[in-house]
């Protein structure tokens, strides 16, 4: 068992309902322990300019549970990739005596975690990001929310829709992937879903409105992510000249990182939180916490990396021949087993649309 004194957390990068739970988890496990807890505001800028306070007491984080964005405020931080930035971290954490760090965040705040575990800072990430682009975990904290929020503006733009005879084109948040979008198109009874990950058949969807539209049915819903950049709005333009059904236009943005977290994502945060603290007292370091399977555990941040830019298609031929046989399999099964989960939903999708 490691002996810790003092550990700091911060949340970095986009904010995601369920960071707040997670922040609460992470300082009344630590608490327990008697372990003080920094809480770095603004990500690893509050870390450069030593911009915290100690959490000493389990009431400090008291009725935060519910609370969307993150207290601790988050920013984005390019000085922290330089060495001199690095220099003022490394400094900040040992003025305060910090012995650990926990960092809330998506794929750039591990980045900069495995940066400070280099620099021997025992750092662990837990995912926190409303895109769910982690390919390591199943979940992210703050997708369940952003799915559910997405849903309801959904569900009230479909109001509309059918008392006017309409279709709406509706843009989801998600960043590069379709996670998002494909499963709120699926609860909200959405005719058409796009996402990047999948190659989309625009005649066949134009064909479906115009069948369904003939049948008797009076409003579409069209839910297209974000990572086809710009495609939504167009395929609105598309569908209203080829159809003759009159069509909007909606992005719904920035509302979906917005509202309280719901009971999964403040479930998650927790479950999350108290096992970073664990696995940092049980001397684990370079690690992001994950849920695979119904199981929490973890896996080292370059491991999570690379598996995630194999996903995406940016891994070089340079970077895939780096790979040892083991870890290239077991990413090769990991990608597409998330791959074929989100086939298998897309085909339910227009099965059921």
């Amino acid at each position: 068992m490691a002996t810790f004194r003092k550990i700091g957390i911060l949340t970095s990068g986009g904010d995601a309902p369920g960071m707040n739970a997670a922040i609460r988890a992470v300082a009344r496990a630590a608490l327990s322990r008697g372990i003080e807890v920094y809480a770095i505001r603004e990500g690893y800028k509050g870390l450069i300019e030593d911009d915290m306070k100690l959490y000493s007491s389990p009431r400090d984080v008291s009725n935060i549970i519910n609370l969307s964005g993150t207290v601790l405020y988050t920013a984005r931080c390019d000085e922290f990739k330089y060495p001199e930035g690095m220099a003022k971290a490394l400094e900040t954490c040992r003025e305060r005596e910090i012995d650990g760090i926990i960092a809330i965040g998506g794929d750039g705040t591990f980045r900069g975690a495995t940066d400070l575990s280099a620099h021997g800072i025992p750092t662990i990430g837990i995912p926190g990001t409303i895109d769910n682009d982690v390919t390591s975990t199943d979940v992210t904290i703050g997708f369940d929310t952003a799915m559910n929020t997405a849903m309801n503006m959904i569900d009230h733009l479909r109001d509309t829709c059918e008392s006017h005879a309409r279709c709406n084109v509706v843009e989801v948040m998600g960043r590069w992937a379709g996670h998002i979008a494909l499963r709120t198109g699926i609860a909200s009874g959405a005719t058409i879903v796009a996402i990047p990950e999948i190659p989309f058949d625009e005649d066949a969807a134009i064909a479906k409105i115009i069948k369904q539209k003939n049948e008797g049915k009076r409003s579409f819903i069209v839910v297209v992510s974000e990572g086809l950049v710009g495609y939504a709005e167009k395929l609105a333009k598309t569908i209203q000249e080829k159809t003759g059904v009159e069509t909007k236009f909606a992005r719904l943005a920035h509302i979906q990182r917005g509202g309280k977290p719901t009971l999964q994502d403040r479930l998650l945060a927790s479950e999350m939180g108290a096992a970073a603290v664990h696995y940092l007292l049980e001397g684990m370091s370079d690690i992001v916490i994950r849920k695979v399977d119904g199981k929490i555990g973890y896996i080292n941040i370059k491991k999570a990396l690379t598996v995630d830019r194999m996903f995406k298609g940016k891994l070089t031929d340079e970077e895939r021949a780096a790979l040892s046989p083991e870890d290239k399999v077991w990413m090769e099964t990991r990608c597409n087993a998330v791959l074929g989960d989100m086939k298998r939903l897309y085909a339910i999708a227009n099965e059921i649309s």
